[in-house]
């Protein structure tokens, strides 16, 4: 019998299909439940580098108020803001999104129609926390 043309054999004799596995980058179109999906593992990856920040600013506040000023006044600038605005937003991006994992690990949620809205939700409770917390902390004399 004929094998179809768009197989081929590894050595030892294994077929393999010379097809894609999946569709191409160019063609695929991005869907809100894969940008979710990425979004919440590059939140991930920036919580582990904040924490090694948390964990520099601990010392810093431990070495003394020379140290501690510094730090301070690197968070003061325009960049040190976006890098703990990027990290808040992480943080509550990272935390909404693992709750509507619970409830999909408890097998709720799995309707097309529900993970948009939850992950629309999301999206909108993460914005919202963060800026009740940067709001908050201003209010509070938070200020750098």
């Amino acid at each position: 019998m004929r094998e179809p043309d768009d197989l081929s054999t590894f050595p030892g004799g294994m077929k393999h299909s010379t097809r894609p596995l999946s569709p191409h980058l160019q063609i695929y179109r991005p869907q809100l439940t894969s940008v979710l999906s990425i979004a919440h593992r590059g939140t991930g990856i920036l919580l582990a580098a904040g924490a090694l920040f948390l964990v520099y600013w601990l010392n810093a506040l431990a070495s003394g108020p020379d140290a501690f000023n510094f730090l301070r006044s690197l968070a003061g600038t325009w960049y040190g803001q976006g890098v703990l605005l990027g990290f808040c937003f992480s943080l509550f991006y990272h935390l909404c999104n693992g709750i509507r994992h619970l409830f999909w690990d408890a097998g709720v949620g799995f309707e097309l129609s529900t993970a948009y809205r939850s992950g629309r939700a999301v999206v909108a409770a993460s914005l919202v926390l963060t800026a009740a917390t940067w709001v908050a902390a201003a209010l509070m004399g938070g200020g750098a």
